[in-house]
């Protein structure tokens, strides 16, 4: 756990020497939120509440994922090589590519979506105005991705079982395991990417959930991804000093797509995927209240909820964003200390 401990300081420091001058880099390349809202007719609500970030940097996902990679490719033989005793739950080379292809495919995918939202010409959508990829689009490729590596955890890693915690019932799903892994995968993208409204709000409570399964990694002794959830937690806590309200950088599609699948994927190696649902609760009520908002809209031609996703609902009740922010992030641990319950039972 040494090694663990050390490893996140390490990654928090070179993110805190690195994020000053990242941020100074984006206002250089006009890396920033544009005003969304459109100049004439109805102002939607979200653009009323939030088009006064405008000209703050967005991207800063970018360099965490580009620092906990090359911090791990840096790291990670070095340890090696310096006799620390590797043990992963399955062969520790096809781990780690799986993993870092989650991490940086779907950081790719979403870096390509900011630099659409940032530089593309905006058009009339159905609520105000639509940048960045075409909902439909982006769903798309979030599929091919997320099969693509089912099929790598399936095929590569021999893991075909789903197990269900206190009643301790395991199914084999066999080669449904593969879209049904899928599903979770895109889910969590999602889940994280919605949730990243308000300013602290992911990054706070993706901090919480990679705490719970540091401890679930490091007590089923995997060394990759008790080293990468280390990493990753170091350069989080570097990102949120200047992530919390009032925002100086923001995360965007780059980081909330890459961490939201990577956040999955460990709940899938570890085996826990229900422990995910619950340590992850409040992305998961995130998701569902935006699903159904707008399968309400399509289906019955009405909205099903007030307001969705859920903070935003909050936002139009008056609470201030840090209220919001602290709130979540309180009920985001105590659902985390429960999903590690069931996780260590």
């Amino acid at each position: 756990m040494a090694l663990y401990l050390g490893l996140l300081v390490f990654s928090f420091i070179v993110n805190a020497v690195l994020v000053i001058p990242f941020i100074n880099l984006l206002y250089k390349l006009r890396f920033t939120r544009r005003v969304e809202a459109p100049k004439t007719g109805k102002i939607p609500v979200f653009d009323k509440l939030h088009d006064k970030k405008a000209g703050t940097p967005v991207g800063g996902g970018i360099l965490i994922v580009a620092t906990v990679s090359i911090l791990f490719a840096l790291i990670f033989p070095l340890a090696r090589y310096l006799g620390v005793y590797i043990r992963g739950a399955y062969d520790v080379t096809s781990e780690i590519n799986i993993v870092f292809f989650t991490f940086l495919s779907f950081a790719f995918l979403g870096l390509y979506d900011d630099f659409s939202k940032l530089f593309r010409k905006m058009e009339p959508g159905k609520v105000g105005m639509w940048v960045g990829l075409r909902r439909k689009h982006k769903f798309i490729l979030q599929w091919i991705l997320a099969l693509i590596i089912s099929f790598l955890i399936y095929n590569n890693l021999s893991v075909d079982i789903v197990n269900i915690p206190l009643v301790d019932i395991v199914i084999d799903l066999n080669w449904l395991y593969i879209p049904f892994a899928a599903f979770v995968i895109v889910s969590f993208v999602n889940a994280v990417n919605i949730t990243d409204g308000l300013d602290g709000l992911v990054s706070g409570l993706l901090l919480i959930c990679l705490f719970a399964f540091w401890i679930i990694t490091a007590s089923v002794f995997d060394t990759p991804l008790s080293i990468f959830i280390s990493l990753w937690i170091g350069a989080l806590i570097a990102f949120l000093y200047f992530n919390i309200w009032p925002a100086r950088v923001m995360m965007g599609d780059s980081g909330a797509l890459a961490f939201g699948a990577t956040l999955a994927v460990i709940g899938l190696l570890t085996g826990k995927i229900f422990v995910l649902v619950v340590v992850g609760g409040l992305f998961v009520i995130e998701v569902l209240s935006s699903a159904i908002q707008i399968a309400g809209r399509k289906f019955l031609g009405r909205s099903l909820l007030p307001m969705a996703p859920v903070h935003l609902f909050f936002q139009i009740k008056g609470w201030e964003e840090p209220k919001i922010v602290m709130r979540a992030w309180l009920a985001g641990l105590m659902l985390a200390i429960f999903g590690l319950w069931l996780a260590l039972i």
